[in-house]
């Protein structure tokens, strides 16, 4: 996500109004948070910390084996180092192994003078991360994220990195082309279709850096924007044909411009957090071909400056890498009359049904409280049934987080079961955020009817003392199992003196607003980040204890991002991380600033951590 809208200024309680049922026994949910409804109970952090290892969990570091450079739009000089390992932008000097196209490219033919830069840029951070799993190959995997040319200046494309062999190595890497003349595109998420074809869901957007402080202005007009030529923001596609093997091969264009969606060339209209579905469902339960098949849903949220409203777009995916033209952007239903909404996260039920999350602000003066629900289509995204509310008031976390300066994430996360529950409707699972009592925890339910009644509310993590634990992802394996991956801030910061500590970096960490302890943050509480994952039945049992994704905990301070401009305080490591599943495998993919041996300017790299569905 390119930007922070919601900030959590006013205490509220938070009230569930709706009753709720479990898998197979229905009853009404009473009132409350679910925090410290646990139900596989706490676990020591010493035992947490084992559980890695205790359950042979991999990690891969993916974005560390190859190079990539691009032509930024904008150039951009500022260095806020040697503090947190900041280094400005570095030409690429011939450093790249990728094989991809350095640029300049066609989309910048029409910049202004100053644009783009005169040489391409080592790309240095790897922010933010979406996986997704071939379905016609389940060790074919890519993976997507921001590349970052300047991270002290939010300087960025989207990247991508593919696996051939189910994870253990990254052969083909890039940044994603057809989006390089606007400033920064953004927002990793993609999706396959039936073929085997990548869709890659494009962010574009301009600014440039002449206000004094050197942070981003998104002025509208010729004379100012860096590429005239092109609209001010789009959301658009490139696509990754079924077979290919390169950085470079991409489908980028439809109807001889590119892959347009939507785009918006004025004054409040800014679109963001867009999201990508595909029905690769070929038959349907009964054994009937489903009308749905390949039918791509694009969801993105447009902001204007007062409101924020979403908007869904259809088009179907051809066998040959292509697609039909997409239908006119259509509003969809919300529980407030698309006064606060956004946060759209499609999923498709093994019935052709697409479902997808809105999760709405009421207050644009307070941003205190969300009320989370689902939208639901039967007929390919044609119509939508009238939303149904999951919860409501739920407090949301503040801008950033305590002791550190990365900014809050995606309230929630949705994913849609594979087995028909004793209602005859296949599981939504939601899970979200909660800041009611004063740290992040994360927070469950579920509805086995469509959406009607859901699930008295469970917290996810287990820690026993309270620290964050933040931007939860969920995914469904083929059979059923439930997995919620998130980060996790209950591991003391390694101490002074150690290995540990060395890898992890911390002598670069000199200097935090945030942060009142010393520096640098050697054994400090609720700073130092890991991944976890919690598993569960389809009924939401618990299947065993929170297990710790990362080998090696990791310092968000390093190298993270400057979202507003280097001088402001406020940093970035994504606002959600990849979780999938493939056969029996969970994988995960999620940023890490330690050093494996790969990663000696701990710099922000995608890590891959798999782990065997119980």
């Amino acid at each position: 996500m390119r930007k922070c809208f919601f900030a959590c200024l006013i205490m509220a309680l938070l009230v569930l109004l709706t009753p709720t049922s479990i898998f197979a026994q229905p009853h009404v949910a009473m009132a409350g948070s679910g925090v410290g409804n646990i139900p596989q109970g706490t676990q020591t952090n010493a035992t947490y910390a084992r559980s890695v290892t205790r359950h042979n969990v991999t990690n891969v570091f993916a974005t560390t084996q190859q190079t990539s450079c691009y032509t930024p739009e904008v150039p951009y000089g500022v260095s806020d180092g040697p503090n947190d390992g900041y280094s400005g932008e570095t030409a690429c000097n011939g450093a790249s192994t990728t094989g991809e196209d350095q640029g300049p490219y066609s989309t910048q033919a029409g910049s202004n003078p100053g644009s783009p830069a005169a040489t391409s840029m080592l790309v240095k951070g790897h922010a933010e991360s979406d996986m997704r799993v071939d379905p016609t190959n389940p060790r074919h995997l890519i993976g997507s994220s921001k590349w970052f040319v300047s991270p002290e200046g939010y300087n960025h494309l989207l990247g991508f990195y593919e696996s051939f062999d189910g994870g253990t190595t990254w052969s083909v890497q890039g940044h994603i082309p057809g989006y390089e003349g606007w400033t920064d595109n953004t927002d990793p998420i993609g999706a396959f279709d039936g073929f085997g074809n990548y869709y890659a869901f494009v962010l574009g957007y301009q600014f440039f850096y002449n206000n004094k402080d050197g942070s981003h202005n998104f002025t509208v007009g010729g004379s100012q924007e860096p590429n005239p030529i092109v609209p001010a923001e789009v959301v658009g596609v490139s696509i990754h044909p079924h077979g290919a093997t390169r950085a470079t091969s991409w489908t980028t264009t439809h109807n001889a411009h590119p892959d347009y969606i939507a785009t918006y060339d004025s004054v409040g209209g800014e679109p963001d957090k867009q999201w990508i579905t595909i029905d690769t469902n070929k038959l349907l339960p009964n054994g009937a071909p489903n009308p749905n098949y390949n039918m791509i849903y694009a969801m993105w949220t447009l902001f204007d400056g007062h409101s924020s409203k979403p908007y869904v777009s259809t088009a179907r995916a051809l066998s040959d890498g292509t697609h039909t033209d997409w239908s006119a952007p259509q509003l969809l239903p919300t529980v407030s009359s698309t006064a606060s909404d956004t946060y759209l996260l499609p999923h498709v039920d093994p019935a052709g049904a697409v479902y997808t999350t809105v999760t709405n602000f009421p207050s644009r003066h307070s941003y205190c409280c969300a009320t989370i629900s689902v939208d639901k289509s039967t007929d390919g995204g044609k119509s939508w049934q009238a939303p149904q509310v999951v919860v409501q008031n739920v407090r949301i976390p503040p801008a950033s987080y305590a002791n550190t300066t990365f900014r809050d994430g995606i309230e929630d996360t949705f994913a849609v079961g594979n087995h028909l529950s004793a209602q005859g409707s296949y599981p939504l699972y939601v899970a979200w955020e909660d800041y009611s009592a004063g740290v992040v925890n994360t927070i469950l339910s579920a509805s086995y009817d469509g959406g009607v009644t859901w699930s008295v509310p469970i917290q996810v993590n287990d820690n026993a003392s309270p620290v964050d634990e933040f931007q939860p992802n969920l995914t469904v394996a083929a059979d059923g199992t439930v997995s919620v991956a998130f980060y996790d801030r209950r591991l003391s910061c390694p101490t002074a003196g150690t290995p540990e500590a060395t890898g992890a970096g911390l002598a670069l960490d000199q200097s935090n607003p945030n942060y009142s302890g010393s520096l640098p943050p050697y054994g400090a509480s609720n700073y130092c980040i890991n991944a976890s994952v919690q598993f569960y039945n389809a009924a939401l049992s618990p299947l065993g204890n929170n297990i710790r994704l990362t080998q090696h905990s990791w310092d968000p301070q390093l190298n993270a991002p400057h979202s507003d401009s280097a001088s402001s305080p406020a940093t970035f490591i994504g606002d959600y991380f990849g979780n999938t599943t493939s056969g029996t495998t969970n994988i995960s993919s999620f940023v890490s600033t330690y050093d494996d041996g790969t990663n000696p300017a701990h710099r922000q790299q995608q890590v891959v951590a798999t782990i065997a569905i119980p």
